[in-house]
């Protein structure tokens, strides 16, 4: 049995599943809906404020497909409850963002300010200019969200310019060796 796939998924109050035909699972929370079709070979039940996902048999889609799912609708659970966040930090002499009404505009090194617009779903906060947040309620779009983000701009490893997560380390490289000594 998969570790992970046996641990039942715990419904908070609040939050509402409902498991419709074909593993159609919709999850209401107070953040908001989200929906998702999960593979017809497994099987969802619910029992006293849980969900425990069950698999047919031990082949080898299936035994993959078991933990995928029962993480997959716990952090929908987690999403519509609580909400996820992942913040950046932008470093670099002259280098700084701010929010202009909905849009996010880095200034990082470029001939132009870079603006990112939102997604459905997705709000942006600024703690300072240097540090700003992606937040929603759907884990893989403030995810790919924050990736594209980091894009802008990737950490570069000789003096650790860019956007990057919070708590990120870059491993820096040493530079050229210099002009000490050299004869002309």
């Amino acid at each position: 049995m998969s570790r992970i796939g046996r641990v039942p998924v715990t419904v908070p109050s609040g939050v509402k599943v409902e498991v419709g035909p074909e593993n159609a699972i919709t999850v209401t929370g107070p953040k908001g809906t989200l929906s998702r079709k999960f593979p017809t070979s497994l099987t969802f039940e619910q029992e006293n404020g849980t969900i425990v996902v069950t698999r047919p048999d031990d082949s080898k889609s299936n035994r993959a497909l078991h933990g995928l799912s029962r993480t997959l609708l716990a952090n929908m659970v987690q999403g519509v409850k609580d909400g996820f966040t992942k913040t950046l930090d932008v470093q670099g002499v002259g280098y700084r963002v701010a929010k202009v009404g909905e849009h996010l505009v880095f200034q990082v090194g470029y001939s132009h300010p870079v603006q990112v617009n939102p997604p459905q779903g997705i709000s942006f906060g600024v703690e300072s200019t240097t540090r700003c947040t992606v937040t929603g309620i759907d884990k893989q779009l403030v995810g790919q969200v924050a990736a594209n983000i980091r894009a802008i701009r990737k950490p570069e490893p000789y003096k650790g310019k860019g956007i990057r997560y919070q708590g990120e380390v870059i491993r820096m490289k040493a530079g050229k060796a210099g002009k000490v000594g050299k004869k002309k």
